[in-house]
């Protein structure tokens, strides 16, 4: 078993969840580094009609800098619009009407925090995907950790490092193959199948 130290994204991409997911690897959730802006941790990609769709968590600007205490901001109504997003991309994808009464669920609480409203959304992904993966998160900044540091390891604005077979998605026959989206993308299109996926990922 190695120990990894993980950032806690927004319905993270499957390389995450690769990493997430692997058996041998013992996961540490890092909540005190400093927020770091334009990261997965308040943004997901998924595939919409026009290629890949960021849907982003608008943060409170409130001073706060520690990740367990970032707000997300409410001043609009920004899970109406993502939920609306997810469901027109997906909605005819095959698996969508399956797993649409769990994933609306994270859409349907005000959580406070964004680390909580991730935390929350990842239980439901867990339970879509008949995981149990046991976790535990750090209990101070560490700089140069002793465990492996994978906190800048998934990066929102380069290309994935991780290799992974093509799969159907919704617009692909029209715009191709989309690699490494938000674990949503692969759910609805890959359904049951999408652990056996997540195993397969190759860095």
């Amino acid at each position: 078993m190695q120990n990894i130290l993980l950032p806690v994204f927004y319905l993270p991409p499957i390389s995450w969840f690769s990493e997430f997911l692997n058996d041998e690897n013992e996961i540490i959730f890092e909540q005190f580094e400093n927020f770091p802006k334009q990261t997965y941790r308040n943004r997901c990609n998924i595939y919409g009609a026009n290629g890949r769709l960021s849907l982003i968590i608008p943060i409170n600007h409130n001073g706060v800098r520690v990740y367990k205490d970032v707000e997300m901001s409410y001043r609009e109504n920004w899970q109406h619009l993502h939920w609306k997003s997810i469901k027109t991309a997906y909605q005819s994808s095959p698996y969508f009407e399956y797993y649409e009464d769990k994933l609306v669920k994270m859409f349907e609480t005000k959580e406070k925090f964004l680390l909580d409203f991730n935390l929350k959304s990842l239980e439901i992904i867990q339970q879509i995907l008949k995981s149990q993966k046991a976790y535990s998160l750090n209990t101070e900044y560490i700089k140069n950790p002793e465990v492996l540091n994978f906190r800048e390891k998934f990066s929102a604005k380069n290309e994935s490092e991780y290799e992974m077979e093509e799969y159907y998605q919704t617009f692909s026959d029209k715009l191709g193959f989309i690699k490494d989206l938000s674990i949503i993308d692969l759910l609805c299109n890959k359904g049951p199948e999408s652990a056996t996926y997540i195993k397969n990922v190759k860095k």
